[in-house]
């Protein structure tokens, strides 16, 4: 990795709690040279502007959760086991997730909507690729025989991420994870009712 790469990196890896806390809007330039040590020109000129260095580090964040997930879930080999799995992962890791600022997806998609459209696009691409992972987990458990042939991977996909992020959002809120609970409880009942055969 080259110097200017580093510096980079060290930027995103120093910023990216305060933007996940504070969100995108509300952290300031001073922020990022007082978490970095470094220059306002070093940060510029690293960064064209404060949107590139926001935009780089909702990547590195939503990059780490999946990264924690998937490693959750790949402990498995069977895709029941990896279903259970990616829900066992909020239950268990939700204390880690709100302390670190909440779903660093759920927090870009909020704030980006309406006057970040090229973070927008990134939170849409992202959200897309956690729809499509999970989707083949459930086409796994077909081809497993498993999961019901007839089921809609990508719904049912979208169903749980929605799901388990309006759980996230309320609990959050709250300081409390029974939203989350609910929510994952949910899932949960839909995936002994509705997909295992």
């Amino acid at each position: 990795m080259s110097k200017a790469n580093q510096t980079r990196q060290f930027i995103i890896e120093k910023t990216a709690p305060i933007f996940n806390k504070k969100g995108f809007a509300a952290t300031s330039l001073s922020d990022i040279t007082e978490a970095t040590g470094l220059t306002k020109g070093s940060i510029y000129g690293n960064f064209e502007n404060k949107d590139e260095v926001a935009i780089a580090v909702f990547k590195y964040n939503a990059d780490r959760l999946w990264k924690k997930k998937e490693n959750w879930i790949t402990v498995y080999s069977d895709a029941r086991s990896q279903l259970m799995a990616l829900v066992d992962f909020y239950r268990k890791n939700w204390k880690e997730l709100f302390e670190s600022g909440g779903c660093p997806v759920m927090n870009a998609a909020t704030e980006s909507d309406d006057i970040m459209p090229a973070m927008k696009e990134r939170v849409k691409n992202t959200v897309d690729s956690w729809v499509r992972n999970v989707a083949n987990i459930l086409e796994k458990g077909i081809k497993e025989n498993v999961f019901r042939s007839n089921i809609n991977t990508v719904e049912y996909a979208r169903l749980f991420i929605m799901t388990i992020e309006g759980g996230v959002l309320l609990s959050k809120i709250s300081d409390k994870p029974d939203s989350l609970y609910l929510a994952l409880d949910r899932v949960n009942k839909i995936i002994d009712d509705e997909i295992i055969i």
